[in-house]
């Protein structure tokens, strides 16, 4: 029975946070930091869960389904159900809210602190334009260029990540015990860690991209499937240490900055002034090329995977070259948004899907304790989504919230469902759907009997 050796874990665990970690990442934690203050620790532990833990587990659920991906594996649900959160997760890592986020997070960390100063609308529709045009010019010729980019330009971006954090924690800004928290950081933490774990969509990315750690493992030649799955969890392992590592660093080096800086109004601007105080116009320039060309590959993955991705789901539909434009169109037009508003529209969104990515990734890791019977799954994700709704309504920036006259029903909500008001309202349905499926599928056993 073929095993992987622990150099090839490596090579795969290498490949894996290549995929999952871009500069996109590196703005949550930053800002975390900057709100989370003293309070750092709890805030750092529900961000692990939810931003290093959960994609470990998406990858590892993909593994043990033995399905050939994310429309296998959410069809067990249901046929209509599978295409639709395919479909919706698909486009929300896509050109919905990740990709115009690579060029946001690229002009904000990079171009926009080289050159400050007024004209930032123009700016940032000058540089996304560009920004586009190449990332669709590789997507429609990847070649070698992913490769390229993946063992030249991520080694860079590291080695200079790893200078400013270096130099940061060397020559701090601050004291983390005398950093106030503020806003939700103030009272709960850990649970407002928990849920800023959920903008780096890395859960909804592993359900996304695991098939493609599993294909890997298939080709070095691991055929056994609880071996597959076994090597999948060791790469994830190994991949999600060195993830969290980071986020625990950079997390840091937000807490300080506070003893120099305000709180900036996302973790991009708080980067580019903590580059640009230890480095001035130089470390500026470097971060942005290396956050921009980090940003570029991420792009180019994400537009080549949604493009392929819709191809398989209408196959007579556009054909790839066609998807691939269309995607960059939009996402040009989504980025010129900025990236505060990509970020206060995403979480409702995140806020919908994610409840509904854990539980598919709990039920498939868990499915062999009731064969995967589709009556429980169809009940605990039913029960799970119509509570995801309230999450939803309740993330909605306050004007859409208020132009929807939902805080009444959100208010509702909170007050009848336990855990509701942090954000968590989901976990009791999905209890509930869970118990109803196990006693449904109970019952026709005795009958059966």
């Amino acid at each position: 029975m073929k095993r992987l050796t622990f150099r090839e874990i490596i090579v795969v665990a290498s490949m894996l946070f290549g995929m999952f970690f871009g500069a996109g990442n590196l703005i949550f934690p930053a800002s975390m930091g900057q709100l989370a203050g003293r309070n750092i620790w709890q805030a750092s532990a529900g961000f692990l869960i939810t931003g290093v833990g959960l994609p470990l587990l998406g990858v590892a659920a993909l593994g043990i389904s033995r399905e050939d991906g994310l429309l296998g594996l959410s069809s067990r649900v249901g046929k209509g159900y599978g295409l639709f959160f395919t479909c919706i997760l698909y486009l929300t890592i896509g050109p919905f809210f990740a990709i115009p986020r690579c060029a946001t997070v690229s002009y904000t960390v990079g171009v926009a602190g080289v050159f400050p100063g007024a004209g930032q609308a123009l700016g940032l529709a000058v540089f996304s334009l560009i920004f586009f045009a190449a990332t669709l010019f590789f997507s429609l010729r990847p070649g070698e260029i992913l490769t390229w980019i993946g063992k030249v330009l991520n080694p860079l971006f590291l080695v200079f990540l790893a200078v400013l954090i270096l130099r940061a924690l060397s020559s701090p800004l601050g004291d983390i015990a005398e950093i106030l928290p503020s806003g939700d950081y103030e009272a709960s933490a850990f649970s407002t860690g928990l849920l800023e774990g959920y903008n780096t969509m890395d859960a909804l990315a592993g359900l996304a991209f695991g098939i493609i750690v599993v294909d890997v493992i298939r080709k070095l030649g691991v055929e056994e499937p609880k071996e597959v799955a076994k090597n999948t969890v060791y790469a994830g392992i190994f991949s999600s240490l060195l993830m969290a590592l980071i986020y625990l660093l950079v997390t840091v080096v937000g807490t300080q900055s506070r003893g120099m800086f305000e709180a900036s109004s996302n973790g991009g601007e708080a980067l580019a002034q903590i580059a640009n105080y230890y480095f001035g116009r130089a470390g500026a320039v470097i971060l942005a090329a290396t956050v921009t060309v980090a940003c570029l590959k991420t792009s180019v993955g994400l537009i080549t995977s949604c493009g392929e991705t819709f191809v398989k789901i209408i196959p007579k539909g556009p054909s790839y070259p066609v998807w691939a434009s269309g995607f960059c169109i939009l996402s040009f037009l989504i980025a010129n948004l900025g990236l505060d508003a990509i970020i206060a529209y995403s979480l409702p969104v995140l806020m919908f899907l994610y409840p509904l990515a854990i539980v598919l990734i709990l039920l498939t890791l868990f499915g062999k304790l009731f064969q995967d019977d589709r009556t429980i799954l169809q009940w605990t994700i039913g029960l799970t989504a119509v509570s995801s709704v309230f999450d939803f309504l309740r993330a909605l920036p306050e004007g859409t919230r208020a132009a929807l006259h939902a805080d009444g029903i959100v208010g509702l909500a909170d007050r009848l469902v336990p855990f509701a008001s942090l954000g968590f309202g989901w976990i009791f349905p999905a209890l509930l759907g869970l118990g109803i499926g196990l006693c449904i599928r109970n019952f026709r056993k005795r009958e059966a009997a």
